[in-house]
């Protein structure tokens, strides 16, 4: 803990300079970090009231009142009356204050575009994912929408070596799981059968939030293998979506069953295959991970109606 409180530390501290958040003029304007973030959100709002942006800024009421009343003197904003109340005064940008925020906005496009243009194309993708995945670990709200993709060149052993990261971390299954799972992942690759079997990521903003694959059995069966959703995902309906794909995707290709594996003690995604129709079919405890675990096979029945 104390390693990761210094590193998070480290890194403030670098990006605060970096960024000049605590330049008295932000990219040599005449403005500090909180007023250029100030002119933003009333360009992205206008018209917004006062109560609007400490809302949105969450900033103390008087600050904020002191920084308006500072835009009011250079002539970047106006404040709007609403006829029948008094107290309402929605603000907005006068041109002046419209000039002045897409010169800031450019300014700012144009440092982030400086850095990028660093980086080759794979750093480029690894700094806005990890850029990404810290807001969206650091804030649960944020990210809500999430789409689902096939798979790309490395994304299947990406999946095998998270899974047995995150169930190391929440059930002590070692390297007898790892050892499934690549065992699992270097067969989907290496018998690949485009039409038959596929592999879907579901992403948000970018960022892996959970993977399923579905392989063909032979004689009509096909199995729907390593479901997982991470844990900064949760609770988005990102498990049901992923295993809604499997059933279209299986029922469509004319498949007349769907098999999979799993635990009793993997109660989340025990709940997500009884809502969509599996059946429990068998149990029977192993100890392929090194202690004895119950595991289960379930059945889903395409022939019947869905």
């Amino acid at each position: 803990m104390e390693q990761a409180i210094q590193t998070i530390r480290g890194f403030n501290r670098f990006f605060t300079r970096h960024v000049g958040a605590i330049d008295a003029r932000f990219l040599d304007m005449d403005v500090n970090l909180p007023e250029a973030r100030l002119l933003f959100e009333i360009a992205m709002r206008e018209p917004v009231m006062a109560s609007g942006l400490q809302d949105a800024l969450d900033l103390d009421r008087g600050y904020l009142s002191r920084m308006v009343a500072r835009f009011e003197d250079r002539g970047w904003i106006r404040r709007d009356r609403v006829e029948g109340d008094a107290r309402a005064r929605p603000i907005r940008l006068t041109s002046s204050g419209r000039a002045a925020f897409e010169m800031l906005d450019e300014r700012q496009r144009s440092a982030v575009a400086a850095d990028l243009a660093r980086l080759d194309p794979v750093e480029r993708d690894d700094l806005v994912q990890a850029l990404a995945k810290a807001r969206l670990l650091l804030d649960p709200d944020a990210g809500a929408d999430f789409r689902i993709r096939t798979f790309r060149t490395g994304d299947v052993s990406h999946i095998a070596a998270r899974q047995s990261i995150l169930y190391a971390a929440s059930h002590s299954w070692g390297h007898g799981l790892e050892l499934v799972e690549a065992e699992t992942v270097a067969a989907f690759l290496r018998n690949f059968k485009p039409g038959r079997e596929q592999c879907w990521i579901a992403e948000i903003e970018g960022v892996t939030a959970g993977a399923v694959f579905l392989t063909d059995e032979d004689n009509g069966t096909a199995r729907l293998r390593l479901l997982h959703v991470e844990p900064f995902a949760r609770r988005r309906g990102i498990g049901d979506a992923l295993v809604r794909q499997c059933i279209g995707f299986a029922r469509e290709n004319g498949y007349a069953e769907i098999m999979l594996w799993t635990h009793t003690v993997l109660d989340a995604a025990r709940r997500i295959y009884a809502r969509h129709g599996f059946e429990r079919i068998a149990t029977e405890v192993h100890h392929a991970f090194g202690e004895p675990v119950q595991g289960e096979t379930w059945r889903l029945d395409l022939t019947a109606k869905p």
